[in-house]
């Protein structure tokens, strides 16, 4: 997933703006952002976690060779979370999602993700499982 993403991201069920991003591991890809105005996204900076009228200057260059492999998005309001699998977004409705598959991936990187997150997420969590 492209950290610009986050621009345009909201939670799909409460529509709250911006989602929380946490990266466990990206990857660099060898390219260079159009030529065009700075910064790239309009209102929020992913790869910085802020708002795009709060930067000086701008990362675009830097951010826009940076793919996430896997993270979580995870939204402050409803509490839940989708995985980013193999550089994806799940953004599934709960009713729609794989339990069975996302507890593993969520238990997998449980060390490295909040305790918030591991306890209280929706639509599973560690603590119900």
């Amino acid at each position: 997933m492209k950290y610009r993403l986050m621009d345009l991201l909201a939670c799909p069920m409460c529509k709250t703006f911006p989602l929380n991003l946490i990266v466990l591991s990206e990857k660099t890809v060898e390219r260079s952002p159009p030529d065009q105005r700075r910064p790239i996204c309009e209102l929020y900076c992913g790869y910085r976690n802020v708002k795009t009228s709060e930067l000086q200057n701008p990362p675009c260059d830097e951010c826009y060779k940076k793919e996430i492999v896997e993270g979580f998005l995870y939204c402050p309001n409803c509490k839940r979370w989708y995985p980013i699998i193999d550089e994806i977004p799940r953004m599934l409705p709960d009713k729609l999602r794989k339990k069975e598959e996302e507890l593993a991936f969520l238990k997998k990187h449980a060390s490295k993700l909040p305790k918030s997150l591991l306890e209280e997420g929706l639509p599973f969590n560690l603590k119900t499982a």
